[in-house]
This record gives structure tokens, sequence and C-alpha cells, in this order.
């Protein structure tokens, strides 16, 4: 039986839903943010198409300004009122860049996050979860939701585990780019957790 393995070819970064509104709310939200943003700029490095969502724009806002400064001009944002991000419009882009694994980032991991990767496995899609990068307001229920997106085989991973699957290799072009990027993340890592 294969094993799925994140390749730059086959992916596409799906941001779900981290609006400023939702700061005050949710748990550890400048980590969320910090490792979401850090995702959008390896993906513009890796040509990885990026899509974004936003839950009822007219009332919670737009995605975080730390994060849309990283977004290409180009980035598709979708405003969305179902919970899940797997809408008729990321479905078609999907299609469009023929892209069936999704790496996922955003909140809230037991209703948006959950029924997104719900979804992208009835459709025939892989789903891979940046664990560092989901978040929820209640933290009670971000296990629970991970461990049933298991069970839907979506494929938990880290920020810098997912970065480094999909350079393979150090003689990797983009790999130096990558390598800052990483080290970011190991600064806001250490930052967060002293």
């Amino acid at each position: 039986m294969p094993i799925p393995r994140l390749q730059i070819a086959d992916c596409a970064l799906l941001v779900i839903d981290i609006q400023t509104k939702f700061a005050k709310h949710i748990a550890r939200w400048d980590f969320l943010v910090a490792n979401s943003a850090i995702l959008v700029q390896m993906a513009n490095e890796l040509a990885i198409p990026v899509i974004v969502t936003e839950q009822s724009p007219q009332s919670l806002g737009h995605t975080t300004a730390e994060i849309a400064q990283c977004l290409s001009k180009n980035t598709p944002v979708y405003s969305k009122t179902r919970f899940s991000a797997f809408t008729s419009d990321v479905a078609a882009q999907l299609r469009s860049l023929n892209r069936s694994q999704v790496l996922i980032c955003g909140i809230e991991a037991q209703v948006c996050v959950l029924q997104t990767v719900l979804d992208l496995g009835a459709n025939g899609r892989q789903a891979f979860l940046v664990t560092d990068a989901i978040s929820a307001t209640d933290t009670t229920q971000i296990a629970p939701a991970f461990r049933r997106m298991e069970l839907a085989n979506a494929i938990p991973t880290g920020t810098l585990s997912a970065m480094y699957e999909l350079l393979q290799d150090a003689t990797h072009p983009k790999f130096k780019a990558c390598l800052d990027l990483a080290k970011r993340i190991q600064s806001e890592s250490t930052h967060k957790t002293n």
C-alpha cells in the first residue's frame, strides 16, 4: 500500500478562515498566524498554489494582515457561509490546478477544518493537517477533532515537517530560502515557549 507523501507538483495550500475578528478568541493566535504566514511564504517559494477562505467576511472581517501581506496578488480568496471550506469555488480551483493533496492551516479545528477534511476525503483528495497552524477557541476540542480527521485518513504534519518533506533534498534550488523560513519557525517556537 503506497504511503502518501507531500509532492510539490500535486499540492495546494488551503488557508481556512484566519480572520482578524477571531484574534481574541482563538488559542495561541499569534503562533497560528506566524506559522500560517510562513506556510504561505513557503508555498510562494515552491510555486505551490494557495487558496484562502473567509467565513462571512461582511461580519467577521478579512484574512489577518500578517497573512494577507504574504499572499500573491493572484491568490484566490473565497468568502463562504458553509463551515466546510470545500466550497464549489474551492473544488473548482483544485480541479483546475489538478491538485489532489491539500495542506491545511486555519480555524476552527472542530468546525471548519474538520468539515473541510471530511469533504476533501469524500471527493478523493488527501488532506495533510499542519497541526501547529490549526487551532480553536476551545482547546479541549482540538485533540478529538484531529483524531476524527486522522480516522478519516487525514495525515498530521507540522510546518517544519511539511516544508522538508516538500523539499526532499538539500540540493533543492529553494532550500536556502526555505531554510531561512525554518529558522523563523524555530525562533517563534522558542520565543512562545519561554
